[in-house]
């Protein structure tokens, strides 16, 4: 039975399996031979094993469904473009200094180990049966989380979606709208191509779309065998979008297209691409009933544990001002005069309307707990000791506020793909690159995928 990974983890852990594994043998049996290099990227190298052990997971994951697979060499080169574009990514990130904790790192284990119903040791345990160790699985995780982390700085730096953009959306939904589950096969275009590589490139998806018109491989086998694209492993599923999602020179034409029905081949900014329609669903039925949280009005008193006050005072001080409370003087009075919150001090302590959990389990906890009117013993935080009194509830509709912040994230997260995978290419065809199989030295273009030509 094989693990279940969490989906944010998947794709790597496919093509990850063990990352950064030993070059040489312990001193101990220098007489063994050195591990086979499978490529070497820049100053860094892909071990044979680390390749191998990650086909076997490929291999595993299709289990039963081997014909949708390329031929092995086919696809062990792109596991191994995989292991290349992970390793020169993690190398990015790391020189723009982004590395994960050990915290972190080990809540990703836990995640894990709880999703599959076991303890951290039972997993540990089963890793082992799985033939990989424990601490390349740790720093498979860690690459993943760094190439998290990556992705989340170039959005921040590089895409933008402004509330004119969120308008016209929410203005084409209003109607009540549609979804569309898409797959699509890339064959990639460096920057700046020649005349020679377009045609290349062209007469390779023409190939591609041959092939899938005469039912030699369903569109998500061809996927797999020829396209470039970073999801190629996943058969080319690009999962749902609303047509604000979709870019807009393929978006008019989707909404006239059948599940099943395929357009291109269509020239884009990362090469020629071709794109299927695999399903359609109504967006009111996914989008579900409206959501309400309820939210709280609450005031509350610090005092700070710091440099200048330990937390035996915090505490004597904060048992002081509830007791004056507690004999009947007004809350936001003993706030204005005592509160250590420079914040809400002058507000008489009025933290507004929020979330329970808005300020951590700890003071939601103590929020929950009250009545209206109510106020609390004291209780500690990170920050010192509070008090707080709980003014009021009510539940608010966040449909309208969901909404926007989905929309939100669907045209930032198309943004982000076709910025990203362009940021990938260059990366990519940036970085010194060299491909070894047995005792042959391979390089960029040798052994790549290639199509059939179009007549067939």
């Amino acid at each position: 039975m094989s693990l279940r990974i969490p989906a944010r983890l998947t794709a790597l852990l496919l093509a990850v399996a063990a990352a950064y594994s030993p070059l040489f043998a312990a001193s101990a049996q220098q007489s063994q031979p050195i591990e086979r290099i499978a490529a070497i990227v820049d100053e860094d190298v892909v071990l044979q094993s680390e390749l191998d052990l990650a086909m076997r997971n490929i291999l595993a994951q299709y289990a039963g469904r081997e014909d949708q697979l390329p031929p092995r060499a086919v696809l062990e080169r792109q596991v191994l473009e995989r292991l290349v574009l992970t390793r020169l990514q993690v190398e990015r990130a790391r020189s723009q200094g982004i590395r994960p904790s050990d915290q972190e790192i080990n809540q990703a284990v836990g995640s894990i180990a709880q999703q599959n119903g076991l303890s951290v040791d039972a997993l540990r345990k089963r890793i082992a049966e799985d033939g990989m160790s424990f601490d390349d699985f740790r720093r498979s995780l860690a690459d993943e989380i760094t190439l998290q982390r990556l992705r989340q700085s170039f959005a921040q730096s590089r895409i933008n979606v402004s509330e004119a953009e969120i308008d016209t959306a929410l203005a084409q939904q209003a109607g009540g709208g549609v979804q569309y589950r898409l797959a699509h096969i890339l064959v990639g275009l460096p920057e700046g191509a020649t005349a020679e590589q377009i045609a290349t490139g062209q007469r390779k998806i023409e190939g591609i779309k041959s092939v899938i018109d005469r039912g030699e491989l369903n569109f998500s086998a061809a996927a797999v065998r020829y396209s470039d694209s970073p999801n190629a492993l996943e058969g080319g599923d690009l999962g749902w979008r609303s047509l604000d999602e979709i870019p807009s020179a393929f978006a008019q034409t989707i909404t006239g297209m059948a599940p099943g029905q395929i357009l291109g081949p269509v020239r884009g900014p990362s090469g020629f691409q071709l794109l299927q329609l695999v399903e359609v669903r109504d967006m009111a039925s996914a989008d579900g009933a409206a959501q309400t949280v309820a939210e709280y009005h609450v005031r509350h008193i610090l005092t700070r544990v710091n440099d200048r006050q330990d937390d035996a005072t915090a505490r004597a001080r904060i048992d002081t001002l509830r007791a004056r409370i507690a004999g009947g003087a007004d809350f936001q009075d003993v706030a204005r005069e005592s509160s250590e919150d420079n914040n809400t001090r002058g507000q008489g302590g009025d933290l507004g309307w929020f979330p329970a959990d808005a300020f951590g389990p700890d003071f939601g906890s103590q929020v929950t707990a009250l009545a209206d009117g109510g106020i609390s013993q004291p209780f500690r935080t990170d920050a010192g000791w509070h008090v707080i009194q709980r003014v009021a509830q009510r539940q608010t509709d966040l449909t309208r506020e969901n909404r926007r912040a989905q929309v939100r994230e669907t045209i930032g997260r198309r943004k982000l793909e076709e910025e990203f995978n362009r940021y990938l290419q260059e990366l990519r065809g940036e970085a010194y690159v060299v491909f070894r199989t047995g005792d042959r030295l391979e390089g960029d273009e040798a052994g790549a995928a290639t199509a059939p030509p179009a007549g067939g």
